[in-house]
């Protein structure tokens, strides 16, 4: 009846398996693609001043090529265009407001940074993108156009007047000025498919203190708030499928109890006891990787078996060499478990006396592996019974 039972577990644990190994599908992977994009944007840039924000306000648009690199490094030529303004307020009699502006084109190299993917990994589905970038190029300014205020016109007729504000215009240029600047800024981007998405990029630039025609001993800026489109031009990414790693193979050795039943009265003048066959003597000798000679703790098991069989001179031992299967190949560690083996037979006939007629040396390689830890499998088992 136990027999029935043990053979009923082991055919349960069977099915068990194959069906956790049935339930290890493979998964696909999203593979990033270098690949080019253009972006389109428009919108209103503030030129910082002393008069008020609403006069300080004008158009503004972008038109860039890039290229992304990877998911998280890109770099694009941007070019942004139309029209600054600046102004300068009389605060005494007569009260007034000059105020100009100007054309320019700006073409310059931004490097991009994609924070989303650099902190939350790749993933081309995502539907929201938060980026960082910094770069510089030139400014191409034409058209300075001082308009005063039509209310104060005589501000620019009276000497006296202009005498009091001279030291803030000293800068007023004329003609075409091309001028170095420095750009940084953050964008966020919702995506519509693989192809397309809508942003928003707010940016500030910075550069010579004579951009805006003002003496101040600072550099002058200019903040842009653009929305846009940017299109991707190609693959942007490819899939794998990654096959589900194979089970492992485990060696359970399983230990059948071996019962002699109880006979039936009839059969049997007197009761039989029930007699159970006891346990082996078994030691686990470890080996580091790739060594065949025994260390450390590992000798004294070696001499236990020893001992145990001067005190049980009827028994013999089997001594059984393996290799972990994870490290070398099948040669290398049909080799390796065969001197594993030898090394603890000669262990125990030269060093203990026990003679070579009751061991039984035997090799697995890789082919068994009793234990589930692939670094325990570099071992042999020592069974004496």
């Amino acid at each position: 009846m136990k027999l029935k039972k043990t053979i009923l577990a082991c055919l349960l644990m069977s099915s068990f398996l194959s069906v956790s190994a049935q339930d290890q599908q493979p998964k696909t992977e999203y593979v990033p693609n270098p690949y080019w994009y253009v972006q389109v944007q428009g919108g209103a840039q503030y030129t910082l001043g002393e008069i008020d924000f609403g006069d300080l306000i004008s158009p503004n648009v972008q038109l860039a090529f890039g290229r992304q690199f990877n998911p998280v490094f890109g770099a694009r030529l941007a070019v942004n265009a139309w029209q600054s303004r600046a102004g300068w307020e009389f605060k005494t009699e007569p009260v007034g407001t000059m105020k100009w502006k100007w054309m320019y084109v700006a073409p310059g190299i931004d490097l991009t940074f994609n924070l989303s993917n650099l902190f939350c990994g790749y993933n081309p589905n995502r539907l929201f993108n938060f980026s960082v970038f910094v770069g510089g190029g030139v400014n191409i300014g034409w058209d300075f156009d001082k308009e005063k205020n039509v209310e104060h016109a005589e501000l620019l007729d009276n000497p006296a007047r202009l005498y009091g504000a001279v030291e803030n215009l000293d800068y007023a240029w004329t003609g075409t000025k091309v001028r170095g600047y420095g750009r940084l800024g953050i964008a966020g981007d919702f995506r519509i498919n693989d192809q397309i998405s809508v942003g928003l990029e707010v940016n500030a630039n910075t550069l010579s203190d004579r951009y805006n025609g003002k003496k101040a001993g600072n550099w002058d800026w200019y903040f842009n708030a653009l929305a846009g489109v940017k299109i991707n031009l190609g693959q942007t990414y490819s899939t794998r499928t990654v096959e589900a790693p194979k089970p492992q193979e485990r060696v359970i050795e399983k230990v059948i109890e071996r019962v002699i039943e109880k006979p039936a009265p009839q059969a049997l003048p007197t009761a039989a006891a029930v007699v159970k066959k006891s346990d082996p003597f078994r030691r686990d000798i470890f080996f580091k990787i790739g060594k065949i000679n025994i260390q450390g703790t590992e000798a004294a098991k070696v001499k236990e078996v020893a001992d145990y069989m001067k005190a049980n001179p009827s028994v013999k031992v089997e001594v059984t060499g393996y290799a972990d299967r994870g490290t070398g190949n099948a040669r290398i560690n049909k080799s390796l478990s065969e001197k594993r083996a030898q090394i603890v037979s000669n262990e125990l006939t030269k060093k203990y006396g026990i003679s070579a007629s009751r061991i039984i040396v035997d090799s697995k390689g890789d082919t068994v592996q009793p234990f589930a830890k692939n670094e325990e499998n570099r071992v042999t088992i020592c069974i004496a019974e």
